[in-house]
Order: structure tokens, then sequence, then C-alpha cells
């Protein structure tokens, strides 16, 4: 029996329940409300803050969920996890614990935000919703921040809490115009990219933001307890099916990500990661706001050594297989296969921030081969990020390998 686990994957399964006797322990991994969607797709789920997300359904192939999202509009159900956090000094607390101003963000408008340790290193990232001036959700990636959140609250008039707030994703060239199809009323006037607003979709009461994790055209939808969430993603579907609605797992977004610059917490960076590090460096403002972690990162290096990097012939393995001349010059920290650039597609952190576009690596690749690696910007295409902003009409119709 082999000790290697490396070739192995581990996956969790939708069962049907045995009997009437209560499973106490099914509260640890809790499914999104749609999951009835993808069970007969034969789903294969990751945990994601202890929620389920697919991570493999047979609706279709990797490339062809890929495609889906580049020319068309994709339906996934993502275990984001929105905390709230509410009262006269949310915005004061939020000012501590995350590197952006928040009091700059409007009631109406989300904003990328992240927190770090004291020392600079980076806990995790997500979307921050302002709903109005005394109340916020922030949609986060994989990790734990509400005890970060409850940790720097002492003495201020704030509640942090799980709202039970379930998010899926619409994305893709034709996304807003199932929005209009979808909604009760008119879609909302403005409507930009990252805005956010309360809507009703089957005369349900639910938010929407200009958001996802695809750097294509989107929306996102804020789902709420007490309400028939179903009948919010039936008419999603219903609606969906005469734009050719594909609904996905993570492959998805796995290459669409990687070539946009789109950060992967645990993965792309972590506690021993700075955002310096991480290239998100522009994300964090030094103004008056004493937040955590301000001293340590106003006085470290402040060099970017995370990049893209396009492998000739193969799709790299992930970890330290980067060599120049048999040295080991970084890490491979996500890797995927993009049919639109025809190459293997990764983010990579050096370990010499000197090394960046146009370095040439030797990288292992999945198949046990040594392929020639090239170092290039993020994004890879699409630079200013017009797609997702709706000022850049991108339909690809065949694969294009400049």
């Amino acid at each position: 029996m082999t000790t290697d686990l490396s070739h192995f994957r581990f996956v969790a399964k939708a069962l049907p329940n045995q009997g009437a006797r209560p499973r106490e322990l099914a509260r640890t991994m809790p499914a999104h409300p749609l999951s009835y969607m993808e069970l007969p797709y034969d789903p294969e789920y990751t945990l994601y803050n202890s929620r389920l997300t697919p991570e493999k359904l047979d609706t279709a192939t990797d490339d062809e969920m890929y495609w889906a999202v580049r020319t068309n509009v994709i339906f996934r159900h993502t275990g984001e996890l929105p905390i709230e956090i509410s009262g006269p000094d949310a915005e004061t607390l939020l000012n501590k614990v995350f590197t952006r101003n928040v009091s700059k963000v409007k009631p109406g408008r989300c904003s990328y935000q992240f927190a770090c340790y004291h020392d600079g290193g980076m806990i995790t990232d997500g979307v921050l919703l302002r709903l109005s001036q005394e109340k916020f959700w922030m949609a986060q990636a994989d990790g734990d921040l509400f005890s970060w959140y409850k940790a720097h609250a002492e003495g201020l008039d704030v509640k942090i809490h799980d709202p039970n707030v379930w998010v899926s994703q619409i994305q893709g060239p034709r996304s807003l115009d199932l929005l209009a199809a979808v909604l009760d009323g008119g879609v909302p006037d403005p409507f930009r990219y990252f805005d956010c607003a309360e809507v009703s979709i089957a005369g349900q009461t639910c938010w929407i933001s200009r958001s996802g994790f695809t750097n294509e055209l989107g929306w996102e939808v804020y789902m709420l307890p007490d309400t028939d969430i179903p009948a919010i993603g039936d008419k999603i579907m219903e609606a969906g099916a005469a734009f050719d609605i594909l609904l996905t797992g993570t492959p998805v977004f796995r290459a669409r990500r990687i070539e946009a610059g789109l950060l992967n917490a645990g993965s792309d960076f972590g506690a021993e990661t700075t955002p310096f590090d991480a290239g998100l460096g522009g994300f964090v403002d030094f103004d008056d706001r004493d937040f955590v972690g301000c001293k340590a990162l106003d006085s470290i290096e402040k060099s970017c050594r995370t990049w893209g990097m396009r492998v000739t012939g193969g799709v790299a393995q992930l970890g330290r297989v980067m060599t120049i001349d048999g040295k080991e010059v970084g890490r491979v920290c996500s890797s995927g296969y993009s049919p639109y650039q025809g190459c293997g597609v990764c983010i990579v952190r050096m370990d010499d921030p000197a090394q960046g576009p146009g370095t040439q690596v030797d990288v292992l690749c999945a198949d046990g081969s040594t392929q020639s690696g090239e170092l290039c910007t993020l994004p890879m295409y699409d630079a200013d990020r017009l797609i997702p902003r709706g000022k850049l009409v991108d339909i690809p119709t065949k694969p294009n390998a400049d």
C-alpha cells in the first residue's frame, strides 16, 4: 500500500440519509440551499469556509466550463461566507482590521479588502458590501475573520454575526442580460462594477453585487434566510434556459482567475506572505488609521514577488518545482490549463524579487516531464480589467496563443 498521498484527491459526496436519527456532525459542512440543482450531476464537494462547494460536476468538462464563462453565462453556487458587522462603531472596527480605508466606501458600493496579522502576514480576503451607513457584509474567502473581528471589537458598539446568507455567481458576457430577465423590477440604475443593491427575484428579497471570481462580466446574488431561496434559484435557471446557462463547479474559474491574477487565499498568499509579496501593495492605505499590521507593513520590503507564468507543453505541478540551472527559485502556488491561450498557466511566488516577467525557468509538470516556463505580468491579458467593467466586449471564438 502506497504512503504517497500526492496522487489522491479527497472529496465529500452526497449520500441519502438512512434512517431518521439526527446527524450532529452534519452542521460542520452545510450544503448550499441550491445544491439540489447539482445532485443529478454526480457532484464531488470540497470544504470552503466549512461550507460545501462543488469541486466537480459532470454537466461539462473543465474546458467546456471555461469556454462557457468566456463566451456565454454560467451559474455557480459558492462557499463564500458573508459575516455581518453592524452598529454605530462598525466602520471603526473595519478600519482597524482592514488595510484599506472603509470610510471611502459609500452605501450601495463594494470594496475588495483583506486583513493582516500584526507582522504584516495576510489572513484572508473578500468583498466588503456596505448595505447602509452602519451595516456591512464581508463575503470572505476561506479563512477565519470572525474571531479576528471579535478580538478587536472590545469597547466598540458593534454586532458581529453570521446572517446565514448564501452566495451564487452568475458570470459571463450574457450575465447582465440574464439579470434583466430575472429581476421583478428593472436593473438598478446605476449598477456599475462593484455596486450592490437590494432587489426582488421571484417575489423574494435578495441582494446582488457586480462582482465575481472570473474577471468576466458578472453578478452575484446574496440569498437571505427566511426567504424562498429555491424560488430564486429556479427563476434564474428557468430564465437562463434561453441563454443556454451552464451549472458549473469550481473548474469554471480555475484557469480564468489565474489568467486574471485573482489570488486565492491559502494558496497564493497566507500568513507568511505580505500584501507586497503578493502584488497587492496598492490595496494598503497608509493614512491616519492605526490598522492591524500598519507599522510592520510600513517598514518592510515592498517588492512584488508574485507573477503569472505560462508553461509550454504542460501543466505545472504545485510546490517548489521551478528551477534555474538546477537551483530552486520559487513556488508554483496555483496551476491550470488555459484553453484560450493553449498552454499551462500559473501564479508563482519567486524567492528573488528581481526575477520578474520575462524570466525563464524549468518547471516540473503534472505528467512528470520538465517544461519551459516564462514569468509574465498579471493579468495575463485585459490589463485594465475592462471586461468585468463592461467596457470591453471580448467574446473569443477560438484559442489565441498570442
